[in-house]
């Protein structure tokens, strides 16, 4: 999708919806006539004070259980469901105090559809969003590789990346390497160590936000005689090796000990190197707080043994989502092969493409809901042109034609599904407030993040009201069509 339609699409959606909004409200005002028949066939003219009564007790356990929330950082489970229950509930009944059963359940089907699918949106978003913020918390927008063994030349391709877009903030070289780490005796995990530039790195990587324990200029401290170099390491990779600030690790560098000549092993052991633990970070992403390290970029030259040589170049641009354009930029600049140039997106392309395929899935399964609500109402509309035959007839003797007599049961799906959609993003966007502040935790080994995001997107909750609507206004054809059909002879016929 081109950039500029990807600006405008938010505001195009907003504005449809205020032009259909504005339409109906116009035709709803110039059709008085039917507009008040809907109205009195709608409301039925009851109120029963038993649900009211029902309906005022429900609030008033709704409001316990936000005043709980409020009170109480995050709330109790108890707060929580009383909250929504309560909701739930209270709308329940004042819609049975107010509209005819069949009515209320019609509304109510259109209600819980969307309310479903709001919440299913605002958390398939947060995933989206979580994850890529995740994502470039602790990794560039761009980088560049060499498809052969050395990469001695990176100082020149750095100078290519500053200067290839305005859009470049900063650039760095970087190692990357499966290693071993031991503490004590009995710790040992396998991790990945980023050697890293300890004077550059602060602009490439948001790194210093994720810090819970010392800081990243650590690494730019140079070890005195007896000391150890500085790593800075995951919390969960720390909790693992029961390691903490100051504390002495071990790096081993696997297979370091192998002849490749003559695929056999040395004598000696494999090449380890000391470390001091001189922070931690939590990303809330479980795969790096568990596998993750950081090293200056000497230090990880040391470690590997291959001299002034690089991984690769990453850089971070002003607006990641013009990182598939500057990639195809630089790598165009540099030439094309052994240079490899890829951005954020295309690194994590398996990832985001699941989650947008889980999101589509979800959001064609909920919508099935709302089409459900809308056989529903399609009944509750045939019902009524049934119990209001003579009615009918009554009116198209007294001179209303046909397509006033349709547009009467239009009117009548429109309120439906009006009344649904506007108490089922009320309920969606109440659930996913309360379901944000109290922080429903998640377990980060399975999930990679540690609690659901909620993400609510504007554009979104108008395009599931757009899409009900519109389903809500299809249903009303057959009904419509029926009572359009009905002559005064035959509704009059045995009167």
């Amino acid at each position: 999708m081109p950039d500029w339609l990807a600006t405008l699409l938010p505001y195009l959606a907003q504005a449809l919806g205020v032009g259909v909004a504005v339409w109906i409200a116009y035709e709803v005002h110039r059709r008085k006539f039917e507009r008040r028949i809907a109205t009195r066939y709608l409301y039925g003219g009851k109120r029963d004070s038993m649900m009211i009564k029902f309906a005022i007790g429900s609030f008033v356990i709704c409001i316990a259980g936000g005043l709980d929330l409020l009170i109480q950082k995050g709330g109790s489970p108890y707060g929580v469901a009383a909250l929504l229950i309560g909701l739930i509930s209270a709308a329940v009944f004042l819609l049975l105090s107010v509209f005819t059963v069949f009515t209320s359940v019609s509304v109510l089907g259109v209600a819980l559809g969307v309310a479903a699918l709001t919440i299913v949106l605002a958390v398939t978003t947060g995933f989206q969003q979580q994850f890529r913020d995740k994502v470039l918390g602790v990794n560039a927008h761009v980088i560049v590789m060499k498809s052969q063994s050395t990469f001695a030349e990176y100082r020149d391709v750095m100078k290519t990346a500053k200067a290839i877009d305005p859009d470049v903030l900063a650039v760095q070289p970087f190692n990357f390497n499966e290693m071993l780490v031991t503490r004590g005796k009995g710790e040992l995990s396998g991790v990945a160590i980023k050697g890293v530039d300890p004077q550059l790195v602060s602009g490439v990587l948001d790194l210093d936000q994720h810090m819970i324990e010392g800081k990243v200029s650590a690494l730019e401290q140079d070890p005195g005689p007896g000391e150890l170099p500085p790593i800075i390491m995951g919390k969960e990779l720390a909790h693992k090796l029961k390691a903490k600030m100051g504390d002495e690790v071990t790096v081993v560098v696997p297979l370091s000990n192998i002849d490749w000549d003559s695929w056999r092993a040395s004598a000696s052991a494999p090449r380890t190197k000391k470390f001091r633990i001189a922070g931690i970070f939590y990303s809330g992403f479980d795969e790096y707080d568990r596998r993750l390290m950081y090293t200056s970029l000497r230090d990880s030259q040391d470690l590997d043994g291959r001299g002034d040589q690089v991984m690769g170049v990453e850089m971070k641009v002003r607006d990641v989502d013009r990182a598939e354009e500057i990639a195809e930029k630089l790598e165009h600049a540099l030439g094309g092969p052994p240079f490899q140039v890829q951005d954020w997106y295309e690194l994590n392309h398996n990832l985001f493409t699941a989650l947008n395929l889980q999101k589509l899935a979800l959001v064609i399964i909920l919508t099935l809901i709302i089409l459900v609500a809308a056989v529903n109402m399609i009944s509750a509309l045939t019902m009524m042109v049934t119990d209001k035959t003579r009615e009918i007839a009554i009116l198209k003797s007294m001179g209303s034609d046909s397509t006033s007599t349709a547009r009467v049961f239009q009117f009548l799906g429109f309120a439906i599904g009006g009344v649904g959609t506007l108490l089922g993003v009320a309920i969606g966007l109440v659930t996913c407030y309360v379901v944000q502040r109290y922080g429903y935790h998640l377990d980060p080994k399975v999930y990679l993040i540690d609690r659901l995001p909620i993400d609510v997107r504007p554009v979104e909750v108008l395009a599931v009201a757009g899409i009900t609507m519109a389903i809500s206004l299809g249903a009303t054809w057959a009904p419509a069509q029926a009572a359009a059909a009905l002559t005064p002879v035959e509704g009059l016929r045995y009167d």
